[in-house]
């Protein structure tokens, strides 16, 4: 085929054995090695885009590999020829296209000059709803407000690796969100670039289940983009200024390393079946997902102002990237690790929780405490340092924490209880180690499908 009879890669199907295209690297995996019974092998793989908008997965092995590896950059544009097609494997291949291409040492690759009809990215993007059903693992491209993102995470991975992450939280107009980890010079990037609920369009997440909800990880042949374009973006914004900012927000991710996550033993219930248990001193762990709202907060014990929060450790625990999350002194000093631990504000507080039968006082920790209050550990730390010494009940944040009592929102907390021995006396310790808004819709049915068992029962009596 002559160099200038190029074929869309839209076209590109096993009926076609000889064909040239014209595209940019879009996107480039990491070289691997792989073993097929006696033999071994490497491969490599990119994303290759053309002016007409038509995507495809190329994978160079072995010889093409040598000769191809280091001449293949992102953002530059080649003409490919000799390469085979096959079908693609959707698991593993996230382009638009039912086919994709290796090439072997037959494969031809030379450099072209750039064609500005071609764009720098194709974005294939899935909606929260959507993710939420998809089979995982599943790699896809999300575009979604920025609505909170964390600090910058230095820490060793169990290879000896020195590693940095970031985590924000994405919401698009499901009202559904999901967390999602940037890693390296991406992790680094700006806190203010983060700053004002932008959106973003991001190119390469791997999503997975964690910690009993889904959660994405940003791949090394992925981008980010802020400031995005298209039909997409301008849906999200309009959503997003017309009501959706003040939108209940469904979680995908849980948070907390130590969550529920999705335990065989987590079970329904009320308030009055979780005093149950603890007054049955369980042998292990009991979990409870129990609906409630949050009627007060401890702020005083026997008259004296009780602290919300605490300066905790953020060097990660050895061998994972979790919080050490243990109270440093004065000077930052962490006694746990053994050196200065970065503090940080973290909330501990004491929650009474109401149901329709009964209440409880539960201690709640940073995560599900933020979530119950909704206020960081850094502004309930602000708030408290701005209160005057012997200020009564005009503080601050007296006045924020009245203002979510018995709100119209309910929470859905997940309650845990576990016995524990202190000074030689054997108790049960309850707590709130995840609360999240509850979804009416969802709940509405669970409610209706239990009232029509207890009427089928009533019937049949």
């Amino acid at each position: 085929m002559a160099s200038g009879m190029i074929l869309p890669i839209g076209e590109i199907s096993s009926y076609h054995t000889k064909w040239t295209i014209k595209a940019r690297v879009t996107a480039k995996g990491q070289l691997r090695t792989f073993s097929k019974g006696s033999s071994s092998g490497k491969v490599f793989s990119v994303d290759l885009l053309d002016k007409e908008g038509g995507e495809i997965r190329a994978s160079f092995f072995n010889d093409a590999v040598d000769k191809f590896e280091t001449t293949l950059q992102i953002g530059n544009c080649y003409v490919f020829s000799r390469g085979n097609v096959k079908i693609a494997n959707r698991q593993f291949n996230p382009c638009n296209h039912r086919y994709e291409i290796t090439f072997d040492r037959d494969a031809i690759v030379a450099p072209s000059a750039d064609d500005a009809e071609i764009k720098a990215f194709q974005f294939n993007f899935t909606d929260m709803r959507t993710l939420q059903r998809k089979t995982l693992p599943a790699k896809v491209d999300l575009c979604g407000v920025v609505t909170s993102f964390q600090p910058v995470l230095s820490f060793t991975s169990k290879d000896g690796k020195d590693l940095q992450k970031r985590e924000i939280t994405v919401t698009d107009d499901t009202a559904t969100s999901v967390v999602v980890t940037l890693w390296g010079d991406r992790a680094k990037t700006e806190d203010a670039k983060f700053d004002g609920k932008p959106i973003l369009a991001i190119k390469g997440v791997l999503v997975k289940e964690w910690n009993g909800g889904r959660s994405g990880s940003l791949l090394q042949d992925g981008a980010v983009v802020f400031g995005p374009e298209g039909p997409e973006v301008q849906r999200i914004q309009k959503w997003w200024s017309e009501g959706g900012s003040s939108q209940n927000i469904e979680a995908m991710s849980i948070s907390g390393g130590g969550g529920t996550g999705a335990r065989r033993d987590l079970k329904e219930g009320t308030l009055a079946d979780m005093r149950g248990v603890v007054e049955s001193m369980p042998e292990k762990p009991e979990h409870y997902n129990v609906v409630t709202r949050l009627s007060t907060v401890q702020t005083r014990k026997q008259g004296e102002v009780q602290p919300l929060t605490y300066m905790a450790c953020t060097n990660p625990r050895e061998g994972t990237a979790l919080f050490c999350n243990r109270r440093v002194d004065e000077s930052g000093y962490c006694q746990g690790c053994g050196r200065n631990g970065n503090p940080a504000p973290r909330l501990n507080i004491r929650c009474r929780f109401v149901d329709f039968g009964d209440s409880a006082w539960l201690t709640t920790f940073h995560e599900a405490a933020e979530k119950v209050v909704g206020l960081t550990g850094e502004q309930v730390k602000g708030m408290e340092a701005e209160a005057p010494p012997g200020a009564g009940d005009d503080r601050k944040i007296d006045e924020c924490l009245k203002s979510r009592y018995y709100m119209s929102q309910p929470f859905q907390i997940t309650v845990r209880a576990k016995t524990e021995s202190y000074n030689g006396e054997v108790r049960t310790q309850i707590s709130c180690v995840d609360a999240k808004p509850v979804q009416r819709r969802e709940h509405g049915r669970k409610l209706l499908g239990e009232i029509h068992t207890m009427l089928g029962a009533a019937v049949a009596a």
